[in-house]
């Protein structure tokens, strides 16, 4: 969140430079690089690039573009003298452009909005005693489009060399893990001399590096099919980086996701397969082709500790179109046979499931089992809903649960995830009251006074954050919930579902606790669940809203009132309740949503 609005910025930042003396300027130039000919090297940027036109000098200029909260920041550390006059130059172009450095007693900053004509910056500053670097940086406004950069000049004279030159040592165990076609998720072990390092540099291909601060990367944009190689550096505050380790090689999926052979952006949906609720059945050969994944509502257990499920096709008497069973198995394979996905869903609102048992989790595991190999299924759905989940007293930690209806229910899953392989899926449609209240509020609390159930989905979803192939947390019958800003959002607007998803991608502290985060997710594991027609549940969001709400979080465009933390272009679709809903309201979330999706792939 921001604390303060842009004007009140800019404002101080022009008191910075004006309240300054004019300082004469150096004979050199300190800084690495400093007109960009070079692309990158000697500085750390977020979405910038070089360009061979327009330029002021030389043959290349930098390029940067703001996306969402991130201005598009370009920077370097340089080594100074204490207690010594510099003077910061640059020339730019853009909407909001501004120049600074910061360090030890330093903070001097100024902007202009200099439009298509190349305009001089500059300011100056006195470093402190005890000043041996300053960071220099560039960057542009929120929504403002990209601005350019060249010919930085530091005038004054360099640091002492003898004061940092010892660069940290190289990171280790650089492996290429999770692919989908458009993404590969880099890590690596930190440098043992850690507390040292300010940053960490991926390099992909060759390319110019971009800065991390944890020991972890997700490089997106990438082409299905494609092999990549990566090393990875260590730098620190003086801008000293170690060696690159040693190449390493991933190859990014045919359609995303782990195995399951998803598109790019999927459609899912639920089908009323054993009940018919009001709104018709649909036989499953008759399922519209928008349609990715098609999740069978609902597998139910006989009692709600037993862990038997069951699985039982709609009634004639309910359904009259039903289709006899041999013609439904019939019909899923058909639907796979066109690259569908077919799972069964476990829970709904009357379905309640509590594990409490190991007896429930072994039949819960066999059960489940047997219904998956008769219908021939791809994976499962989870949708537990009611009490089905909660927290014990004193269970606090998100990565080591005691309390035993989430224990068994962890156990289960993996032991059908291993059972099946890769290529099983893997989905949750928990509600917000499950999730993302969890931001505020997680058991019962210190007290006991707090509901049990507030954010029981977070540790299921963070045990099986490696296998799980969707979450599409329910951004309906909710009550309001608190975003990263702090503020309360309510449903039916696309604030709501960017506020909501925005937790899921940019992770959070549980119960405000910053020692007790949940981190965030993979863009290709997010979808946003809605109602599919109004009659479908609370919340219902209209078309135009709902493909605002994905341009924003999807392109960092269209915002509203929400910033989320960051662009997501990886977010993988939408979810709707339901098939059948959607049918009933003359299929305007299936044809409106595919045909936005299609276009943005």
């Amino acid at each position: 969140m921001r604390s303060r609005a842009p004007a009140v910025l800019l404002a101080a930042a022009l008191t910075a430079f004006t309240a300054r003396p004019a300082v004469p300027a150096h004979a050199a130039d300190i800084a690495v690089n400093p007109g960009f000919e070079f692309g990158l090297t000697g500085w750390t940027c977020s979405h910038a690039e070089t360009v061979t036109s327009p330029v002021h000098g030389g043959t290349q200029a930098l390029r940067a573009t703001p996306q969402g909260d991130d201005l598009a920041r370009c920077e370097q550390t340089i080594a100074v003298q204490p207690g010594t006059a510099y003077r910061l130059s640059a020339w730019v172009q853009g909407s909001y452009v501004f120049l600074g450095a910061t360090g030890d007693g330093v903070d001097a900053s100024t902007w202009a909005s200099p439009g298509a004509a190349w305009t001089q910056l500059t300011t100056s500053f006195t470093t402190g005693p005890a000043t041996t670097s300053v960071t220099v940086h560039l960057n542009g406004w929120y929504g403002q489009g990209p601005y350019l950069a060249d010919d930085v000049e530091l005038d004054g004279p360099g640091g002492d060399p003898q004061e940092d030159t010892q660069p940290p040592t190289v990171p280790g165990n650089v492996t290429v893990g999770r692919a989908t076609a458009s993404s590969l998720d880099v890590s690596w072990s930190a440098s043992s001399d850690d507390t040292g390092v300010a940053r960490y540099e991926v390099s992909r291909d060759g390319d110019a590096p971009t800065a991390v601060t944890g020991t972890r990367f997700t490089a997106t944009g990438l082409a299905p099919r494609t092999s990549y190689a990566f090393r990875v550096r260590a730098c620190d505050a003086a801008g000293n980086c170690s060696p690159y380790s040693g190449p390493v090689t991933g190859t990014t999926t045919d359609a995303g996701g782990g195995g399951s052979e998803l598109p790019e952006r999927v459609m899912v949906g639920y089908l009323h397969a054993s009940f018919a609720n009001g709104s018709g059945y649909i036989r499953m050969s008759d399922v519209p082709d928008e349609w990715d994944v098609i999740q069978l509502a609902f597998g139910e257990p006989t009692s709600v500790t037993s862990g038997d499920i069951r699985f039982n096709r709609c009634p004639a008497s309910e359904c009259p179109g039903v289709e006899p069973e041999p013609e439904f198995i019939a019909a899923i394979k058909a639907k796979q046979a066109q690259g569908k996905k077919v799972l069964l869903s476990i829970g709904g609102q009357n379905g309640q499931v509590q594990l409490t048992t190991t007896a429930a989790r072994d039949a819960f595991v066999g059960s489940v089992s047997a219904i998956i190999d008769t219908y021939g299924l791809d994976g499962l759905d989870i949708d537990f809903e009611g009490h089905s989940l909660y927290l014990n007293p004193g269970d606090t930690d998100l990565g080591h649960p005691t309390t035993p209806v989430i224990v068994n229910l962890i156990s289960a899953l993996k032991t059908l995830k291993s059972r099946y392989g890769d290529d099983f899926m893997l989905t949750m449609a928990p509600e917000t009251f499950f999730v993302q209240l969890g931001h505020q509020f997680y058991g019962p609390g210190p007290n006991g006074t707090a509901d049990n159930r507030s954010g029981a989905y977070l540790p299921v979803i963070h045990a099986l954050r490696d296998d799980l192939t969707l979450l599409h947390v329910q951004d309906y019958n909710s009550g309001p919930i608190m975003g990263l800003d702090g503020q309360y959002h309510t449903m039916g607007g696309h604030d709501f579902h960017i506020a909501m998803t925005d937790m899921l991608l940019a992770g959070f502290p549980i119960a405000g606790d910053p020692a007790n985060v949940f981190p965030p997710l993979r863009q290709d594991q997010v979808a946003i669940g809605l109602p599919a027609s109004p009659n479908a549940g609370n919340g219902f969001t209209t078309v135009s809203e709902v493909h605002k709400a994905f341009d924003c979080l999807a392109k960092g465009s269209g915002c509203g009132s929400y910033r989320p933390r960051g662009v997501y272009p990886d977010l993988r679709g939408l979810m709707a309740w339901s098939i059948n809903w959607d049918a009933f309201n003359g299929k305007e979330f299936s044809r409106e949503h595919r045909a936005y999706l299609d276009a943005l792939t």
